[in-house]
């Protein structure tokens, strides 16, 4: 067998009707216009296909069209969220101390961009620390918040662990409070039901390419009843009813919205069958002993799989498992030869950060495919152990 993909946390693989729908928009004889040309039947198609694609996302959310807000993914998203708000804030009360919220084990696009804030515009920030199982507590936030809270910005499913936060207590609990809650649902939408008005969110960013649609396009969710205030990080033309200005890319837009479309169509049917080839996987790898899951085994979402091997080296387990795509920590870390600050945020030693695997399985993964991969896991630990 050649090597198989289990990495679909990291990105996954365009569905074929995607494919075919963003082929479409490409070449002269398509739909492949810039959808703010107003002066022809060209732009107007283009216009109708980018709109028809936001009807798609917002259906699969649960939102209103208008709280749809196109980015280049979630990274743009989150910075557009965390600074757009304390921009606008920062303008009304140019002097009011302000605190943002958050966790630990946020992505890298988060916690950057706060740390951003906390350097250069004296926002404080309180970082909140997982349980041992990865998990953030409704009342860990409560003990945080103080008058001058303004922003709760945590993830829905933690891209590392897999875990899910409990994003619907966090906004009931926040209610009587200002603060306005952020949620990156990047690794959210697409393995779990989510829906903008159950859970109570303010903001919510999300990534196509993590549920089978094209890199490079993302939306962020901004309520609008009552209106959430947003200043632009990115200026010229005004698009995106001011928030987020840039021609629109039609195919990667029509893409987004056939992707969300499928997911709306198949999300229990995939969820159902992810899970089983997830726990099989689990069920595998962890007769050979000393492998320690990573983060709470019921409360994740079903594609997830973050283990530690202990008695072997981390970075030679990754370079020996050649034939099975996993990773190490997460994919926007992987450069780095630190430890996975995720996994020592939940207590792990240092040899457990290290030879920790994130394996995630997708809609496309087989049984076939789970089997090889516990096959060649084994190997290659039982071989590292013997060394």
């Amino acid at each position: 067998m050649k090597s198989i993909y289990l990495d679909y946390a990291a990105t996954t693989p365009c569905a074929p009707e995607v494919a075919e729908a963003m082929t479409a928009c490409l070449t002269l004889d398509g739909n492949f216009a810039n959808p703010a040309s107003r002066s022809h039947r060209y732009g107007w198609q283009a216009e109708q296909a980018v709109e028809n694609a936001r009807g798609q996302l917002a259906r699969l959310i649960g939102a209103d069209t208008r709280e749809i807000v196109w980015t280049s993914g979630a990274t743009e998203s989150n910075n557009l969220a965390i600074k757009g708000y304390v921009e606008a804030l920062r303008r009304e009360q140019p002097h009011t101390p302000l605190h943002i919220v958050t966790s630990a084990i946020e992505h890298k696009a988060v916690l950057d961009t706060v740390a951003y804030l906390e350097r250069w515009h004296q926002v404080h920030v309180s970082y909140l620390t997982p349980d041992a199982d990865g998990l953030i507590q409704p009342s860990q936030v409560a003990d945080a918040l103080t008058d001058n809270t303004c922003l709760v910005t945590l993830m829905a499913v933690n891209n590392e662990l897999g875990t899910v936060t409990d994003i619907p207590a966090i906004a009931k609990m926040l209610k009587d409070h200002r603060a306005l809650l952020h949620v990156d649902a990047a690794q959210a939408v697409g393995k779990m039901a989510v829906n903008v008005s159950d859970w109570g969110v303010d903001m919510m960013s999300l990534s196509a390419h993590k549920f089978y649609g094209p890199k490079g396009i993302g939306a962020l969710y901004v309520r609008r009843a009552p209106q959430v205030p947003l200043v632009s990080q990115i200026h010229g033309g005004g698009h995106e009813r001011g928030m987020r200005s840039g021609t629109l890319p039609t195919h990667q837009l029509v893409g987004f919205g056939e992707a969300a479309r499928l997911v709306s169509e198949q999300l229990a049917t995939d969820e159902e069958r992810i899970r089983g080839l997830r726990d099989r996987l689990w069920a595998g790898i962890s007769s050979l002993g000393d492998v320690w899951v990573n983060g709470d085994l019921d409360a994740r979402v079903a594609n997830h799989l973050n283990v530690s091997f202990a008695g072997v080296d981390g970075e030679i387990l990754l370079a020996s498992l050649a034939k099975v795509a996993v990773s190490s920590g997460s994919a926007c870390t992987s450069a780095s030869v630190e430890p996975s600050y995720v996994l020592k945020a939940i207590g792990r030693s240092d040899q457990l950060a290290h030879a920790g695997l994130r394996m995630s399985v997708g809609r496309y993964t087989t049984e076939e495919e789970i089997d090889f991969a516990i096959a060649e896991v084994s190997r290659v630990v039982s071989l590292l152990r013997k060394q």
